[in-house]
């Protein structure tokens, strides 16, 4: 299993990035984890992958943006070690 922690930066908070991240997992599938806005205006995501074909597509996917209105202007990942999610939800 792939577990990465990805820090989002740029036009991520109020334009419905966390919930284009959920959606995208979703859409990916058989990516679990976790999504929330950090208080300097990061969003952080924890994630998690059998298949790292299914990763790379969703570390490809939310460096473009998840949502038109979104903007990365920088995408730190960094494999991680966490305990297991079932599923993917926002977190806040």
């Amino acid at each position: 299993m792939q577990k990465v922690r990805m820090i989002a930066q740029g036009r991520v908070q109020g334009v419905g990035f966390r919930w284009g991240v959920y959606s995208l997992a979703l859409e990916i599938g058989g990516i679990t984890g976790r999504v929330w806005n950090n208080d300097d205006g990061t969003v952080e995501i924890l994630a998690q992958a059998d298949s790292s074909a299914a990763m790379a597509k969703f570390i490809q996917e939310i460096r473009k943006g998840p949502t038109p209105f979104s903007k990365v202007s920088y995408l730190d990942v960094q494999l991680s070690n966490f305990p297991p999610y079932p599923d993917f939800k926002i977190a806040n």
